[in-house]
């Protein structure tokens, strides 16, 4: 069966410094890495993945270690695209986006994911403090949530971002 393949244009993670595009889930200079992209579509974020063959729980099913570092990148890359946008900026329009870091991470699994079927993740993103995103994320197969989460990501600090 051919799944139709959606593609994020202006993904955030395309504008991360090389040094800081490294990240198991949405580095895009890991080789063995994921590869998560994170975009607008209208007022809410998306990311789109494709589970490997071998990304399984057991058979027919994703591996729900996958989906939560997918529901991980897509909450960090959401708040991201939050406050560049907040900045008056977007993807591709040449300025360095707000990086952001994990600090709470909870996962729900609904029901099983199942395998061979293209996953979307939809997040719905809060300010609640001035360095501090709440986003609110739903990985759903065929139309159907299965996975809910949320993702508290706060601005990455300075010394983060100094070599």
């Amino acid at each position: 069966m051919v799944r139709e393949a959606k593609e994020i244009i202006h993904a955030i993670q395309d504008e991360y410094p090389d040094d800081f595009a490294c990240c198991y889930g949405c580095g895009r200079r890991n080789a063995k890495g994921h590869h998560f992209r994170t975009g607008w579509e209208g007022d809410v974020t998306v990311t789109y993945y494709d589970p490997a063959e071998d990304e399984l729980a057991l058979p027919g099913f994703v591996y729900g270690g996958v989906i939560a570092s997918m529901i991980d990148c897509h909450g960090t890359g959401s708040a991201s695209l939050a406050l560049h946008r907040k900045n008056g900026h977007e993807p591709g329009d040449g300025e360095d986006p707000p990086r952001f870091v994990t600090a709470s991470l909870h996962v729900d699994f609904k029901k099983p994911t199942p395998h061979g079927k293209l996953l979307k993740a939809t997040g719905r993103v809060e300010e609640i403090h001035p360095k501090k995103f709440k986003v609110l994320v739903e990985v759903e197969a065929d139309g159907e949530v299965c996975v809910t989460g949320e993702v508290v990501a706060v601005v990455m600090p300075e010394t983060f971002l100094q070599k």
